[in-house]
């Protein structure tokens, strides 16, 4: 059984004075009467289209709210955190624009569903829609508390439903192990949107479920008692600062409407619910006993009337703001890249010993964690012994740079991804690397994280980037079978928000990583494994190499035809390349190196010089990114072109083990030159 926190009676109706208990009423009713207004937002179109009203969870985000100091601490909170918004100081102004989507709303400037409540200069984040996945961001933010030696703690706020969650019992299990300073609050109403919580787990209450883990501190409390909440909250905040170990504080609420505007509780709740709901009301509930503490009917009636008046005036600032424009969607998509233009293009000229693509991989990031002693990896199998990574790349790092830098994350990818994104919002210079999976293949448990660092940028306007480079190694041409050597640019590049690079020389493996190290935002990082070790793939690497994003390289000039590639089926271009220059054929090979941005004045320079072009890749055809290779080519370079443009990719079937059914799959020289010969007569 775990130790029980202490919860000490700090606050109760005689040991609280009259200045705070009046301070925290003003709160409650002012709370209280924005979240009633606000459905009559949308009757009156406008805006306010999402609203979870948090009726009945009044006394606990008052605490949250409360016990959260803005100068030390970061605040997660969820969709129905308005009071705990208001508690931590954001004003009716600020969540009014919120609601009603405005270009100064705080949190988003409008680009982010209403009742998502945030602050940034206070640390009071914003967080997704996907519910309880920010409870991974706060452990990430704690490990940074504690790497800093930071004296704060997190707070994580959610409904109890969403432990259900993977990602949650990740952050949980996590936070236990590297014992940090995280608060998790569950708010538990009894429901998930309509969903009963005896359907979500067996046990009566979510926090138990996690009763058995070490290091990790359980506190129950009623949610809709302002003292119980009060000094469950301080406990837990005092609890977690002390011992640096997580807390849960599990509140128990109760939801008295819908849970949304879009919801009907009626058609799940009974009236006798319904009534029963009604009847355990914090506020009524708090103002009996502001009486019973000596406060006259009279003193509060002057509370309620100057709430009433503020409100007022935080109404009418927020109809009369302005709306974000449509040219604004454009802006924050991207975070600032490094320029990487210390070579012009990324091109290089120096002599010396060619070195592998895993060497320079290794070298580039040793050089560059000397460069900022803010640069952290984590990953799977990252750092045990010898052993630095499942295919060495992260050789001798540990050795160096220390376990508080380079370290084993769990085989929990969201959990490797998402406290990259927590960690990387303590300070702005800290660069994180992560191994996101250890096989590209093994990236999907991830792909919510993923999505969320792909918006973070934008979804905050420009508040927020994840300064994360995610690495993977990807791709075939090892025998490698399912999970071991698919591809998955042609999946990913459809989300904005990310950079995403391909080197196929070792040069461009070295100064691609530097570029997206010191770049902000996240950058996708794909190593075609099999060239890891590959004699094709090794060069001449300068040691402050470095090449900017959006840049293709032309590996081999021509004049007959492009061919426009990366990764993998660079060399096999080349090897093509070479074999029909003895036949009089002068081949251009276009190494894209970037995909996200992608040079499209190069893609336009190569094809006004050659008039023809095959797209080769080793991903699937069908859904690959050779696709919008081609649709860009057609839509900007059709008058240019002497032939169709045509693709060499993957057969659409999954990656074999067997070494023949993978020759089957993957493309080669043999069915590029094929592809080139057939388009050389078109």
């Amino acid at each position: 059984m775990l130790a029980k926190v202490k919860v000490p009676k700090v606050h109760d109706l005689k040991k609280t004075n009259k200045k705070t208990l009046k301070e925290w009423y003003r709160l409650m009713v002012l709370g209280r009467m924005i979240d009633e207004r606000a459905p009559n937002y949308l009757k009156q179109a406008l805006g306010w289209s999402y609203h979870a009203p948090y009726a009945g969870h009044d006394a606990i985000q008052l605490a949250i709210g409360q016990v959260f100091d803005k100068k030390t601490d970061h605040l997660f909170p969820y969709y129905r955190d308005m009071m705990t918004a208001l508690s931590a100081g954001c004003t009716p102004t600020e969540l009014i624009l919120n609601g009603l989507s405005k270009a100064d709303d705080l949190a988003s400037g409008g680009r982010h569903m209403s009742n998502h409540f945030a602050k940034p200069e206070w640390n009071i984040h914003n967080v997704s829609s996907c519910t309880g996945n920010h409870t991974l961001h706060a452990v990430g933010v704690a490990r940074g508390m504690q790497r800093y030696k930071h004296k704060g703690v997190a707070i994580s706020s959610q409904g109890e439903s969403s432990t259900s969650e993977g990602y949650c019992y990740e952050a949980i299990n996590g936070a236990s192990n590297e014992k940090l300073p995280v608060v998790f609050v569950f708010q538990d109403n009894g429901y998930g949107i309509s969903v009963p919580k005896e359907d979500q787990t067996a046990n009566e209450f979510a926090a138990d479920n996690f009763s058995g883990f070490k290091n990790l501190q359980i506190i129950h409390c009623d949610g809709k008692d302002v003292f119980d909440s009060m000094n469950a909250m301080l406990a837990a905040r005092e609890h977690a600062l002390k011992k640096s170990e997580p807390v849960i504080v599990h509140a128990h609420c109760v939801r008295i409407g819908n849970h949304s505007n879009s919801d009907k509780h009626e058609w799940y709740r009974d009236d006798k619910e319904i009534a029963e709901a009604k009847a355990q009301d914090p506020l009524p509930k708090f103002k009996k006993q502001m009486l019973e503490a000596g406060f006259t009917e009279k003193e509060l009636e002057k509370i309620e009337k100057k709430s009433k008046e503020e409100l007022m005036e935080a109404h009418k600032a927020g109809v009369k703001a302005a709306h974000p424009t449509e040219d604004s969607i454009f802006d924050h998509l991207y975070a600032e890249a490094y320029p990487g233009d210390k070579y012009g293009d990324g091109t290089h000229d120096e002599e010396g010993e060619p070195i592998k693509f895993i060497t320079a991989l290794n070298e580039t990031l040793k050089a560059e964690f000397r460069h900022n002693e803010h640069t952290y990896i984590w990953g799977q199998d990252m750092a045990n012994g010898e052993k630095g990574g499942i295919f060495n790349v992260s050789k001798g790092m540990q050795q160096e740079f220390g376990k508080e830098r380079v370290f084993n994350g769990p085989i929990a990818e969201d959990y490797i991804l998402g406290t990259a994104n927590g960690m990387s919002r303590f300070r702005d210079d800290i660069r994180i690397v992560v191994e996101g999976a250890e096989f590209a293949d093994y990236f999907w448990p991830a792909m919510e994280q993923y999505v969320e660092c792909s918006h973070d940028y934008w979804r905050s306007n420009g508040a927020f980037a994840p300064n994360i480079t995610i690495r993977l190694a990807s791709g075939g041409y090892i025998g490698g079978g399912l999970y071991h050597s698919q591809n998955i640019e042609g999946n990913l590049a459809g989300l904005p928000g990310v950079r995403i690079v391909c080197p196929s020389f070792a040069d461009d493996a070295a100064g691609l990583l530097r570029t997206s190290m010191r770049s902000q935002g996240p950058t996708l990082y794909l190593e075609p494994k099999a060239l890891y070790n590959s004699k094709d793939a090794m060069a001449v690497v300068p040691d402050d190499f470095e090449v900017p994003f959006g840049k293709l390289r032309v590996r081999r000039e021509g004049s007959d035809l492009s061919l426009i590639t990366y990764g993998n089926t660079t060399h096999f271009c080349l090897q093509v390349a070479e074999k029909l220059a003895e036949e009089g054929f002068d081949i251009e090979v276009v190494d894209l190196r970037s995909l996200v941005p992608l040079d499209e004045e190069g893609i336009k320079a190569t094809l006004a010089k050659t008039h023809r072009c095959l797209v080769v890749h080793e991903d699937k055809v069908f859904g690959g990114f050779g696709g919008e290779i081609t649709a860009f080519i057609n839509e900007n370079c059709f008058e240019e072109l002497d032939a169709p443009v045509r693709r060499v990719g993957s057969t659409y079937t999954p990656v074999g083990f067997n070494r023949i059914l993978e020759r089957a799959t993957l493309p080669n020289a043999d069915k590029i030159e094929q592809a080139v010969r057939e388009l050389l007569k078109y």
